[in-house]
């Protein structure tokens, strides 16, 4: 990922708690979510917490990822 990119993402990144109620918003549970992302259930769940934050293309993919779930809740 370029450094500009990575800058940008994490700009995009919402705080855990709005990211949680987008994925719950959505009826996407954590299992799901880490499915998509291909990550453990765990981290997902750590996210959300505040006691891990998404790094690299990982961070990229959930912005991207709560992005269009957000869209999707509020069309």
């Amino acid at each position: 990922m370029k450094l500009v990119e990575e800058v940008r993402t994490g700009r995009q990144l919402p705080p855990p708690d709005v990211a949680r109620s987008i994925r719950l918003a959505a009826g996407v549970s954590q299992s799901r979510l880490a499915r998509e992302l291909g990550v453990h259930r765990l981290t997902v769940a750590r996210w959300e917490s505040g006691t891990r934050r998404p790094c690299g293309e990982q961070r990229a993919s959930y912005v991207r990822l709560l992005a269009r779930l957000h869209r999707e809740v509020t069309r």
